[in-house]
């Protein structure tokens, strides 16, 4: 089964743009990783939220020491008020299989 995770930045104040490029710049990195299923960022106006799906805990382990983790890292430091909340999740499945579920 999949394992789905939710990270939330909390850029500093006017620094939401260089986050998010930063992602810009390190996501196609993570699509080709091993494991990787989605890898999706989404914004409002002071937060940012990646998304992620990978295939097994190896997978998403590998990810967390990686390459293109570092980089993000080191991309966004300047711009955020700290660490990442990062949130690994277990997936309920309710009602339709399709709608139900990131699966």
């Amino acid at each position: 089964m999949s394992v789905i995770v939710v990270a939330t930045i909390s850029p500093l104040d006017g620094r939401l743009q260089n986050v998010v490029d930063a992602f810009a710049i390190v996501s196609p990195k993570v699509h080709a990783e091993a494991g990787n299923e989605l890898y999706a960022l989404h914004r409002d106006a002071g937060t940012v939220v990646m998304i992620e799906r990978w295939a097994s805990p190896a997978d998403l382990a590998a990810h967390a020491a990686g390459v293109a983790m570092a980089e993000l890292n080191a991309l966004v430091a300047a711009h955020v008020s700290g660490p990442s909340e990062v949130r690994v999740l277990e997936n309920v499945p309710l009602g339709d299989p399709l709608k139900g579920s990131i699966q």
